[in-house]
C-alpha cells in the first residue's frame, strides 16, 4: 500500500497517539515513586518528555519526508553492518521498559496481596502469549483503560483536596530545580529529551499525519498534553502525603495503586476494584507490545535461522531477558532511562553524521561511521552492564549520565580519529602519486 494512503491521522489524532504512546505505567508509577522522595522533582522524568516532543519539532520534517526508521535509513547509506547494529541496539533498548512492565504489573496486585515473584513470571507468560496473538487491534480498548486512569487519577486528586497543588505545581517545580543535584537535571532531561527525538515509537506516528503542518501542531499538543499529565501522579502524591493516608513501610512503586484503593474504598469493593482494574489492564497490551515490537526487530533485521516455532522462541527469550532485569529489580524511571540512554549514546553519533551528509554539510566516511557504531555500542553496554550490578559505579551519581558520556564519548572520538586517519592516508596516497 503507498504511504499517501496511510497518510490520514489528523492533528487530534496524532497527538492522541503520541500522547499514548509515552504515557504508559512507567511514566505513571516512575513518577509517583520519585514523587515519594522528591515531591513535585518527581515530574522531572515526565516533564522532560513533554520537552523531548517539543524538540523533535526540529525533525519532525525530515522523518515525515523520508519515512524510514532510523536503522533502514543509515542501513541505506554506510551498510548492512550499520542497520544491524541500530537494530540491536533498539532491540536491547526495550528489554528495559519490558521489564518495567512487569514489575508495573506486580506492584499493582501486591495491593491485592498476591506475593510479587508469583505474578512477576505469571505476568511474563502473560505477556508472551499476547505477544503472538493479534492484540494490537484491540490497542483502543487499552488506550480507553489509560484514558479511565487518568480520570481516576483526577478524582484521587480531587477526593484528597490536592486540585490547588496541581495548579501550582509548574510554578513549584521550576523554583525547585536548585533541590536536585545538576548531574542528575542534566543526566536525566538530555537522555529524556534526545531519547524522544530519535524514538521510533514516534516516527511510526508522525509519518502517518496528513500532511507537515499537522505532524508539527500533532506534536505541540502532545506536548503541552503530556507536561500537564506529568504533574498529575506527583501531585496526587503529595495530596495523600498531606492527608496522612500513606502507610510508613508502602513501597514507593506500589503508591497509586494503594491511593486508588483507598479512594475506592478497598480493594474488595466495587470502585476500588474498578480502580485497580483500570491501572492493571494496561499493562497487558503495553508489554506484549513490547515483547511483539522485539520480535519484529530481531525478525526485519533477519540476522536469526528461520524454523518452525523460531517467532515463539524468539519472543520467548525476550520475555526471559524482561524478567531477569525485573527480578533484579531498580527504580522504574531508572530502569527505563538506563536502557533507553545506552541505545542513544550509540546511535546518536552516526544519526549526526548521517545528518550533516544528508544536509551537505559534511561527510564523514562510512569506515569512520560504522567504526563509531560499534565502539560506541560496546562501551555504552559495557557501562550498562556495570551500573546494573554495581549501581554506585557511576559519575556525579548518575547513571544516564555516565553512560552518555563513555558511550557519546567514544563514538565521537573513535569517529574523528577514523576520519582524520582516512584523510591522512589520502594526502599520503596523493602525494606519492
Amino acid at each position: 500500500m503507498e504511504v499517501s494512503e496511510n497518510r490520514k491521522l489528523s492533528i487530534v489524532s496524532l497527538a492522541t497517539l503520541l500522547v499514548s504512546a509515552h504515557y504508559g505505567l512507567g511514566f505513571l508509577l516512575g513518577t509517583a515513586e520519585k514523587a515519594m522522595s522528591s515531591g513535585v522533582m518527581g515530574s522531572l522524568y515526565a516533564v522532560s518528555v513533554g520537552l523531548g516532543v517539543i524538540a523533535s519539532l526540529a525533525i519532525a520534517k525530515f522523518y515525515w519526508t523520508q519515512i524510514e526508521q532510523i536503522w533502514t535509513l543509515l542501513g541505506n547509506r554506510y551498510g548492512n553492518l550499520v542497520k544491524i547494529g541500530v537494530g540491536l541496539m533498539s532491540w536491547m533498548s526495550f528489554i528495559g521498559i519490558g521489564a518495567v512492565q512487569i514489575i508495573a504489573a506486580a506492584s499493582i496486585l501486591a495491593i491485592v496481596g498476591i506475593p510479587k515473584l508469583p505474578i512477576m513470571v505469571t505476568v511474563t507468560l502473560l505477556f508472551w502469549v499476547l505477544s503472538l496473538l493479534a492484540v494490537e487491534k484491540v490497542s483502543w480498548l487499552f488506550r480507553g483503560f489509560l484514558l479511565l486512569n487518568i480520570v481516576g487519577l483526577i478524582y484521587a486528586l480531587w477526593v484528597l483536596h490536592g486540585l490547588p497543588n496541581y495548579v501550582q505545581a509548574p510554578v513549584e517545580f521550576i523554583t525547585s530545580l536548585h533541590q536536585v543535584s545538576l548531574a542528575e537535571v542534566i543526566g536525566v532531561s538530555l537522555s529524556t529529551t534526545l531519547l524522544v527525538v530519535i524514538d521510533m515509537k514516534c516516527h511510526q506516528y508522525m509519518v502517518q499525519a496528513i500532511d507537515v503542518r499537522t505532524v508539527y501542531l500533532g506534536c505541540l499538543v502532545a506536548a503541552i498534553a503530556i507536561i500537564a499529565l506529568a504533574f498529575l501522579p506527583s501531585t496526587v502524591v503529595i495530596a495523600a502525603q498531606n492527608a496522612g493516608i500513606l502507610p510508613a513501610n508502602l513501597d514507593a512503586k506500589q503508591v497509586v495503586p494503594y491511593i486508588l484503593s483507598w479512594v475506592g474504598h478497598g480493594t474488595n469493593q466495587p470502585l476500588g476494584i474498578f480502580l485497580i482494574g483500570v491501572l492493571a489492564v494496561p499493562c497487558l497490551g503495553l508489554g506484549s507490545s513490547v515483547l511483539r515490537v522485539q520480535t519484529k526487530t530481531l525478525l526485519d533485521l533477519q540476522i536469526l535461522p528461520q524454523f518452525q516455532g523460531h517467532v515463539v522462541l524468539i519472543a520467548a527469550i525476550n520475555a526471559l531477558f524482561a524478567l531477569a532485569i525485573a527480578l533484579k529489580g531498580g527504580e522504574i524511571i531508572g530502569l527505563i532511562l538506563l536502557f533507553y540512554t545506552a541505545y542513544l549514546s550509540a546511535v546518536w553519533v552516526p544519526w549526526i553524521a548521517y545528518l550533516l551528509n544528508h544536509g551537505k554539510l559534511y561527510t564523514f566516511s562510512d569506515f569512520s561511521v560504522r567504526l563509531s557504531l560499534v565502539l560506541g555500542s560496546l562501551s555504552a553496554l559495557t557501562t550498562l552492564s556495570v551500573i546494573l550490578y554495581q549501581p554506585k559505579a557511576v559519575f556525579w551519581g548518575n547513571g544516564e549520565l555516565t553512560i552518555m558520556i563513555v558511550g557519546i564519548g567514544c563514538g565521537s572520538i573513535s569517529l574523528l580519529l577514523a576520519q582524520l586517519s582516512e584523510k591522512l592516508n589520502n594526502t599520503i596516497k596523493y602525494k606519492k602519486v
